[in-house]
């Protein structure tokens, strides 16, 4: 029985980057030994195990043979008589591919290193076009890899852009597609992850919307917002999210959930930021204007909705506004405005809300004249 140190934990040591998690496969061992050994199996058919002490992932060396269509329908097959190179041949890039052996030596059977050093993402083996999801996860690691000059290569470029053609990424589900978004935001990298898509005439099958407004001017703002956003140690992703559809209007921004299936979160914030921004970010604001978007921001139950707007049009602006500070201070002040004190008055009913309302208009008046 042979472990190896594979994948990710490989290409980024080799990268100077820091290792998030290590995976490794296992060659020349069944199920049954590793179950003896106290490895805790994960799924029933998949031949992935949790160490017994460090809780890494160890797969035991497998092949995968296409099976109908999609992303999911493979045929995962292991045994003891598969070899390092057949497990290594099934992976979607040389520099994943390579293999890292007890005594620090590498098993690079596909040119891996040689890939790393010239800073060339390409495909191990023509079976890369066999799995839809690589489109995307092919343009979140070029967009990762951005930073350290990193390119894909031509031929790998065709047959992305070939399967693209052939309709593969109608078979994913929206939510998948989501999930590769998610993780280029959480890598900081998703304006090239969206250019990348674009380039390979991906994003307009993902979502229209998104490739209608798409072009190199605001490719390029979103490059300065993402910067600004990592400058300030930024890093929520409905407010990365946000900067995309900042010029967009509702009816653009729920096609662009629907096809993605944004979280509520992420969309709602959206949504926000663009029906309420030019109230917020006018030279001139009307207390009237104000309530109005509070009110309908259900400031006075939901106050970081306010103040996640606010740093959504800071991030899009690349500065703080200019009446940030006393947007927050009003929107304090008249969210600390008691009903019960109306209520000790003896007013009631719906007279209650009458009240409330000028109390509060009142407040943005004192600081909006």
């Amino acid at each position: 029985m042979q472990v190896y140190l594979v994948g990710g934990a490989v290409r980024d040591e080799l990268l100077g980057r820091v290792i998030k998690e290590r995976d490794y496969v296992i060659v020349g061992a069944t199920s049954e030994q590793l179950l003896k050994q106290g490895y805790q199996q994960v799924g029933k058919d998949f031949p992935v195990f949790l160490h017994p002490q460090t809780k890494d992932e160890y797969a035991l060396a497998r092949t995968e043979r296409k099976q109908g269509k999609g992303y999911t329908g493979f045929v995962c097959e292991f045994s003891p008589d598969v070899t390092l190179e057949d497990d290594l041949r099934r992976r979607d890039l040389t520099v994943n591919a390579i293999a890292k052996a007890e005594d620090g030596s590498l098993i690079d059977p596909y040119h891996g290193k040689r890939d790393l050093d010239a800073r060339i993402l390409r495909h191990v083996s023509q079976a890369f076009s066999e799995d839809p999801l690589r489109i995307l996860r092919i343009a979140r690691f070029a967009a990762r890899y951005h930073y350290l000059g990193f390119t894909i290569a031509k031929e790998t470029q065709s047959l992305l852009k070939a399967m693209v053609e052939r309709g593969e990424l109608n078979t994913l589900t929206p939510e998948r597609i989501w999930l590769e978004c998610e993780k280029s935001l959480t890598d900081g990298a998703f304006d090239h992850f969206l250019n990348t898509l674009a380039h390979l005439n991906a994003l307009s099958v993902i979502s229209p919307a998104l490739a209608n407004i798409w072009n190199d001017q605001l490719f390029q703002k979103l490059q300065a917002r993402f910067e600004y956003a990592k400058k300030y140690n930024i890093t929520d992703n409905a407010l990365l999210f946000s900067q995309i559809t900042s010029k967009l209007n509702s009816d653009e921004i729920s096609a662009i959930a629907k096809a993605i299936r944004l979280p509520n979160d992420a969309r709602d914030l959206a949504l926000h930021a663009s029906q309420h921004q030019h109230v917020l970010t006018s030279a001139t604001i009307h207390p009237e204007q104000l309530l109005f978007s509070c009110n309908k921001l259900d400031l006075w139950r939901r106050p970081e909705r306010f103040s996640a707007v606010l740093k959504a049009i800071e991030i899009a602006n690349c500065s703080v506004i200019k009446n940030q500070q006393l947007l927050l201070q009003a929107s304090k002040e008249a969210r600390a405005i008691n009903p019960k004190q109306f209520i000790d008055q003896g007013i009631k009913g719906a007279d209650i809300k009458t009240a409330l309302e000028h109390a509060r208009l009142e407040v943005f008046k004192r600081y909006f004249r």
